[in-house]
């Protein structure tokens, strides 16, 4: 990828995928994927080569996840105060996005020159993942941002950001657990529109009497649980709920690869998009999802499945639908649930760009982090 911007600048990607990219010279090098950076030996062979990188050009940024706690980002707090290298985070989901942007203006040009003058003044962009630090403190997952370009006195153009949309907010009972044990989800969702009762039928098959009085009780004190708009952790729990997977993760997307892979042809059923003044977005809720999965519980699973999945895809577009001004406006998806065939091919079919070869979830964040900083800074 080429540009004309002189500047050398080092992304370190996400923590789940150790990739890491350097634009110099006007080109985006992507390095290997050396895989979950929790491993310490994945975490040892990612940071030599980010060393190597470091004293062959060094750079004039650093770019991380916003995530105070990944490896990756307090590495690159290191390598700052080290090297007396400027350090920026940039938001997990935002980075997605620009990620797909950056691909689409490379397929459309030849980027010889200034990559914010090849793009439309105002786009959208859809980010769907399971786990993502959001600018609130929250974990996001199930994001709707429309990006505009204004022009200057200078006749630069500044990029103004919002987050017009998400998911419903739920809640992950013990925080990262619920994304180990998707049933915690379920039970944080039941909970909403069900007796005590009848949440724990639902989950009694995972849990002791012991162990769901504890959680419920940790659930009505909101003590260790944290507020997630994840795209991932809805399907988690509705995976759990239709029966198709089991209440432990082994890898990432376990429960939601699951679902997908049990898919048949879906209900149709009509999403309703409301908007919240206190946070001044869009919400497409997902407990009347759980609402309408229980009362057809007895009629065909995979074919529920599929209408899960479905009716976040057919709610993402409608959010948009709301604000959307011109019908030529662009509109981007990604993350790792664009990797969702179902969620996906509703999408594209519906004109919305998703990345064929830049990798749709962490795999392309250092990427995105790169064309994210570029636009910001031109």
């Amino acid at each position: 990828m080429r540009t004309n911007q002189k500047i050398t600048i080092l992304s370190l990607g996400a923590e789940s995928c150790g990739r890491f990219a350097v634009f110099s010279n006007g080109d985006i090098f992507m390095s290997k994927n050396f895989g979950d950076l929790l491993d310490n030996n994945n975490f040892t062979n990612y940071k030599i080569a980010v060393l190597k990188r470091i004293k062959t050009s060094k750079p004039d940024v650093i770019l991380t996840d916003l995530h105070p706690h990944y490896v990756s980002t307090i590495f690159g707090e290191v390598l700052s105060v080290k090297y007396k290298i400027p350090h920026l985070k940039v938001q997990h989901h935002l980075a997605h996005i620009f990620s797909a942007v950056g691909e689409f203006v490379q397929n459309n040009n030849n980027l010889t020159t200034e990559i914010k003058k090849l793009l439309p003044d105002t786009f959208y962009g859809i980010s769907s993942d399971g786990t993502g630090y959001g600018l609130d403190g929250n974990i996001w997952g199930g994001e709707i941002f429309k990006v505009k370009s204004e022009k200057q006195k200078d006749k630069s153009k500044n990029l103004i950001i919002n987050r017009i949309g998400s998911l419903e907010e739920q809640t992950m009972l013990g925080g990262d657990l619920a994304v180990k044990e998707p049933a915690r989800m379920l039970i944080a969702i039941l909970d909403k529109f069900l007796p005590k009762e009848k949440v724990n039928e639902n989950v009694k098959k995972f849990y002791s009497e012991n162990q769901f009085e504890l959680f419920y009780n940790q659930l009505q004190q909101n003590f260790n649980c944290q507020k997630t708009t994840s795209t991932g952790r809805i399907l988690d729990a509705v995976s759990i709920l239709l029966g198709f997977s089991k209440n432990e993760r082994k890898s990432k997307h376990e429960a939601t690869k699951i679902l997908e892979k049990h898919s048949t042809t879906p209900y149709q059923i009509n999403p309703k998009i409301i908007f919240d003044k206190s946070c001044d977005r869009y919400i497409l809720p997902t407990t009347p999802l759980f609402e309408y999965l229980l009362k057809n519980i007895s009629k065909d699973k995979k074919r529920l499945a599929a209408t899960a999945q479905l009716y976040l895809a057919q709610g993402f577009l409608k959010i948009i639908k709301q604000d959307l001004k011109h019908k030529s406006e662009q509109i981007f998806f990604a993350g790792g649930m664009a990797n969702n065939q179902i969620i996906s091919s509703y999408l594209e079919n519906n004109n919305v760009y998703t990345s064929k070869k830049i990798p749709r979830g962490d795999e392309g964040i250092a990427f995105g982090q790169i064309i994210y900083y570029i636009l910001s800074n031109q």
